[in-house]
């Protein structure tokens, strides 16, 4: 209790008698939260600019949410590659679309989906291509084989080192390891006697119509004709390294016997061929359906190494247009360690070039703890963006602790409704709410098999978003107030 001071209160009277009573008493004033918020403005975390696309709204403050690696990219990104995280049912795929709808309104953006999800027998972006007018590349052994899509790995405008290396590449995936050196020389050999025979790659000596020896370029070398000079070997070619030709036969046999898989064995017809015509690689979208491969097969990460390869020596060029590499079930890419260093060297080759690639995962531990720990590690250094939607509360902590998210962040992972994500730019991290307008709406809902509607989304299911909305954002607003009590608690102690 304050002591009297006798003085101070002489004084007061004193210079009320001489000047009149200085202060007045006010009564006090009684207000609402929506007039007070005029004099008590809030803050915010700040946002990631006005430039780019707009994903949604700030749960905790209500601002909108507009993100764009490419705009931020060498000032508040270190590199534009994206990770997208989450358990099904939680809004990854209405958010990879209503994205990629969004930056395909930008005239020099270009984007390629692998598509490996399927619903009634197509992929699930076949709605999307076909409100832009675009045929998805559907790679599929049965059509194959009756006139359906080939992409060759030995197509003339990949250069001729590219095509070794994917040949490297699809042998190692299959055979589950590194080819030792005397396959690879076998392998070497075939391919250069194959080139001769048949002209070089476009870039290379022989680029006027003849081959690389001189003689006219009928039709494309394929696979069955390097699996034929693997089984027959050139004398020439044994000469050469003064080694016999039956074992130059010898070291390329299980070379062959692993090709021949995509000759005349379940892969067959997607890949024995010549690259079929109309494929448009200058379109705004193009969308390769792998939805009719099996996803749990060694077929998913060969037709990966095939596809990454045939674009990064197809697709990816010094243009100035910014381009998009979207891959669902990037785990088949990130678990093989062959497929996850092709893609590592195409993230790297293509930071320069303009691309930002976007993996979407279901859950961290597929790929951290896959056979390829030290590659998938790399690989997520390299993605400066992920947004992580609904996990349970162990997934929660392990990605916590792999990607170094607040705890904060962490202990609202579990409790996160649909289409609440949290996102990390480089550190900068929020609470957003992905929005849908009416136009996407029929677009990106997937869930069709398990409604009778086929495009549209019922008013019952209406109504549960909208209270998935109320109940998100009053949670929220719970979490800000006790985050708000907590931290004036702390201040209180301290």
């Amino acid at each position: 209790m304050a002591m009297f001071d006798p003085l101070g209160a002489l004084t007061d009277a004193f210079t009320s008698f001489l000047f009149g009573k200085v202060e007045t008493t006010r009564l006090p004033v009684r207000t609402s939260t929506g007039q007070a918020q005029a004099v008590y403005l809030p803050t915010a975390a700040p946002g990631l600019g006005d430039s780019g696309v707009i994903i949604g709204r700030e749960v905790y403050s209500g601002k909108g949410y507009i993100y764009d690696p490419f705009q931020l990219y060498g000032q508040q990104l270190p590199a534009p590659h994206w990770l997208v995280l989450g358990e099904s049912g939680n809004g990854k795929s209405a958010l990879e679309k209503t994205y990629v709808l969004r930056q395909l309104r930008f005239r020099d953006r270009q984007v390629v989906v692998l598509d490996a999800q399927g619903e009634d027998g197509v992929g699930e972006w076949n709605l999307i291509a076909e409100e832009l007018g675009i045929t998805p590349i559907r790679l599929d052994p049965t059509a194959a084989l009756n006139g359906g899509i080939r992409l060759n790995p030995l197509d003339p405008s990949i250069t001729t080192t590219g095509q070794l290396a994917l040949l490297r590449t699809i042998i190692e995936v299959a055979m589950g390891h590194g080819l030792d050196e005397r396959a690879g020389f076998a392998l070497k050999v075939a391919h250069s006697t194959v080139l001769n025979e048949f002209g070089t790659p476009e870039g290379a000596e022989g680029t006027d119509g003849t081959g690389g020896n001189g003689s006219l370029t009928t039709r494309q070398p394929v696979l069955t004709d390097i699996v034929e000079q693997l089984r027959h070997p050139e004398p020439e070619a044994a000469e050469a390294m003064n080694v016999d030709i039956d074992d130059v036969r010898a070291w390329g046999l299980d070379v062959a016997l692993v090709l021949d898989r995509l000759v005349d064995g379940d892969l067959r017809g997607m890949f024995d061929g010549p690259t079929s015509a109309g494929i448009d690689l200058d379109a705004p979208l193009i969308v390769f359906d792998l939805s009719h491969i099996d996803r749990n097969s060694i077929a998913m990460p060969i037709l990966m190494a095939i596809v990454g390869v045939w674009l990064e020596h197809t697709w990816i060029r010094p243009d100035r247009k910014k381009r998009i590499f979207l891959v669902e079930e990037a785990w088949h890419i990130i678990n093989s360690p062959f497929v996850a260093q092709l893609f590592q060297r195409l993230l790297k080759f293509g930071r320069r070039l303009g691309l930002s690639f976007v993996a979407v995962v279901h859950h961290l531990s597929d790929v951290v703890d896959g056979a390829a720990a030290r590659e998938a590690a790399a690989i997520l250094k390299m993605a400066s963006t992920r947004t992580i939607y609904a996990q349970k509360a162990d997934e929660a902590r392990a990605t916590g602790r792999v990607l170094g998210l607040p705890r904060w962040a962490v202990e609202i992972i579990p409790t996160l409704t649909p289409g609440i994500a949290v996102w990390d730019v480089n550190g900068n991290v929020q609470v957003v709410k992905h929005l849908i307008t009416e136009a996407e709406r029929p677009l990106v809902y997937t869930d069709r098999a398990m409604t009778e509607a086929s495009s549209t989304v019922s008013d019952e299911a209406r109504a549960i978003e909208r209270a998935a909305d109320a109940e998100a954002e009053a949670r929220a607003e719970a979490m800000a107030m006790e985050r708000q009590l907590r931290d004036e608690s702390s201040e209180t102690v301290a």
